[in-house]
């Protein structure tokens, strides 16, 4: 007789009577991931099959999602999530809002210049919050809002065939709490059909987990720093994500900004070969109107802005070509 392999994530069904007093115990002491295995296996459904019951109930959070959730890897703070946990407590037959109890207040938030800070949701920028918030339940988001945004630099490189050949990014941040160890990088991509750019780590930082989502056009990556930071301590990271063939043409480039940083300088690189007609450099701050202005070439072929004091918001390129 064969046995069917079981799937990864699928831990089988346990026996109910077993794990009910303990149960009942951390769902009132906690911590989340514990409570949450131990209601995972009291119900005795496996990993596979509660995905797919909140499949069914219109719910979309990811296989992974749910393990690192159980394992603490993370923990859903987002509204999607949150959503997404009041229906996985109807699913596990607890009692409503038991889990949600264990989660406690949202994180603290880090410092800006001496000044209370100033966030969004960091999906609140994106085409499909949802998709970003998903993938972002798949790695360590725990630092973001603890890593204050002192200087950005991002360089865009257009080639002869108007495609978008690599985007650099230079950083300087600081921590404002002991700990830091990590910068979370998103792209998301406009046409879906090319494949994620490779990921090159180049200075302070090597690659973590890697979050590749195809069908929403998205690419999220952990950068790891070369050792946690302490309070106060700055470090400047650079990384590169290059594309591959086929390139995707160049139109555009737009970063978001969740939390404001005080310098961010964007540069647009194109080949003499092939030059834009028309370039604007765009920008909007949250609840107000966007602001466009004209952008001209420099003597290199290339084009650059800098902003002060920016955020949240957007702020971009864009461009027509002959």
């Amino acid at each position: 007789m064969t046995v069917p392999p079981q799937h990864p994530f699928d831990s089988g069904d346990a026996h109910p009577e077993s794990g009910s007093a303990e149960l009942e115990v951390l769902l009132t002491t906690g911590p989340f991931d514990a409570a949450l295995k131990a209601a995972i296996a009291t119900r005795g459904l496996g990993l596979t099959r509660i995905h797919d019951r909140l499949r069914r109930d219109g719910v979309t959070v990811s296989l992974a999602t749910l393990s690192y959730w159980q394992s603490g890897r993370s923990r859903p703070e987002r509204r999607e999530s949150l959503v997404a946990l009041a229906q996985l407590e109807q699913v596990l037959e607890v009692p409503a809002g038991s889990l949600k109890s264990l989660l406690g207040p949202p994180r603290p938030r880090g410092q800006w210049f001496g000044k209370q800070p100033i966030a969004t949701g960091t999906a609140v920028w994106w085409s499909d919050p949802a998709a970003v918030d998903d993938a972002l339940d798949e790695v360590n988001m725990r630092w973001d809002e603890r890593l204050t945004r002192i200087s950005q630099h991002d360089v865009v490189r257009v080639g002869p065939a108007r495609e978008e050949l690599s985007f650099g990014s230079r950083q300087v941040l600081r921590a404002e709490e002991d700990g830091a160890d990590r910068w979370v990088a998103i792209l998301h991509l406009d046409d879906h059909d090319h494949v994620p750019p490779l990921v090159r780590p180049r200075k302070n930082c090597r690659l973590g987990r890697v979050v590749s989502r195809p069908a929403d056009g998205l690419l999220v990556t952990e950068l790891l720093f070369d050792r946690p930071l302490t309070r106060g301590e700055t470090i400047i990271t650079e990384h590169e994500l290059v594309n591959r063939a086929p390139y995707p043409q160049a139109t555009n480039y737009e970063r978001k900004f969740r939390l404001p940083a005080r310098e961010f300088g964007l540069e647009v690189c194109f080949d003499p070969a092939a030059l834009p007609r028309r370039i604007e450099q765009h920008s909007r701050l949250e609840g107000q109107p966007e602001q466009v202005r004209e952008a001209v070439l420099d003597g290199s072929h290339s084009v650059h802005s800098i902003a002060l004091s920016f955020g949240p918001g957007c702020y971009g390129f864009r461009w027509e070509w002959e």
